[in-house]
């Protein structure tokens, strides 16, 4: 699969680049910026790869799919315009400002005959596939209830302003998670911490509630500014419960300069002495990582591109994620829980 990557900041630097390039079946052929000196970043990070002034440009030199990676006010046009194109669209998250304007992009791609994927990587920490293991064999029993905790320390990274925000930022990923997890809301009550002043107004920190068809309860919360980092999981079901203290290890990874490409066996494990621990009647163990691989997306991406299998976040799925960051908005400003549809 021939894809190219549009934006060249954070990330499509250091979270989509990398790895497509370690990605099975995939072809990085050119990436668009037009800021000079994102530009000569490129000729540093991938030498070689071609750097073009607009999509409209990459997708004339020959592509099967686009990564749509740029500011979240201007994805929708983007996307809409490489659906006109003819070519498959990865968009980050969040894919559209609201779940109406998701609920267009779906049809776009479904008129036009084409997968519309959203990048929810987050799928792929080692954390979360290490809990996902730890529930598929069965060793929680019936889960009842997960509390997901992810401090950071930067605020010089809180955007800000209505499409900025923290919820949908970082959110995007814990609630995608939960509900990956254990299946749609059926309701949802928010608290949010808020900075600036009008049109600069912007939450910085957030804990989300929610109560899933299948019974389980999810507490997600983050904060970027109170000078704290932690990645906590906590887990409770009838059989016993799981803890996990880890760290953001493809993230940290690949800011230090680490590649997936150069050693794709060992890479995305979280050390040893940050592994999980589950607690049954058995007494409490050590939980070995799973492999963390964003790179795995991406291979799915491509293998359903060929028809050789699903898409690995179809944009139709992510709109329900849109729908709980809407409402827990909307719980946060009113103090109320917010039921929601059934479907």
């Amino acid at each position: 699969m021939r894809i190219g990557v549009v934006g060249y900041g954070v990330g499509g630097r250091y979270f989509h680049v990398p790895f497509v390039q370690a990605a099975e079946g995939v072809e990085l052929v050119g990436i668009v910026t037009r800021s000079p000196e994102r530009a000569a970043q490129v000729q540093s990070d991938v030498p070689g790869t071609p750097v073009f002034q607009s999509l409209g440009e990459l997708i004339d030199a020959g592509v099967d799919a686009v990564t749509i990676t740029t500011p979240p006010e201007t994805r929708r046009e983007l996307v809409l315009e490489a659906l006109s194109r003819g070519v498959h669209v990865v968009a980050d998250k969040p894919f559209a400002p609201d779940p109406q304007g998701g609920l267009d992009l779906v049809e776009a791609a479904d008129k036009a005959g084409l997968l519309l994927s959203v990048f929810q990587n987050r799928r792929w920490d080692a954390d979360i596939r290490t809990l996902r293991a730890v529930i598929d064999r069965g060793e929680l029993g019936r889960v009842w209830r997960i509390e997901s905790r992810f401090d950071l320390d930067e605020p010089s990274t809180l955007e800000l302003g209505p499409t900025g925000g923290l919820l949908r930022d970082l959110g995007s990923h814990l609630v995608d998670q939960v509900l990956w997890l254990f299946g749609r809301a059926t309701s949802v009550y928010a608290r949010m911490d808020w900075v600036g002043d009008g049109d600069q107004r912007t939450d910085s920190a957030f804990v989300v509630d929610i109560d899933h068809a299948s019974g389980v309860h999810s507490t997600v919360s983050a904060t970027k500014i109170n000078r704290f980092q932690a990645r906590q999981l906590r887990v409770y079901g009838t059989d016993g419960s799981f803890y996990s203290d880890g760290t953001d290890v493809q993230a940290q990874s690949i800011f230090a300069g680490r590649r997936p490409v150069d050693d794709p066996e060992s890479w995305g494990y979280e050390l040893e002495d940050r592994w999980g621990t589950l607690y049954t009647d058995a007494g409490a163990r050590k939980v070995p990582s799973e492999q963390g691989s964003y790179q795995d997306y991406y291979s799915a991406f491509a293998a359903a591109v060929r028809g050789e299998g699903p898409q690995p976040v179809p944009a139709s799925e992510a709109i329900h994620t849109l729908e709980v960051l809407d409402v827990a908005r909307r719980a946060a400003e009113t103090g109320q829980v917010i039921e929601l549809p059934s479907s």
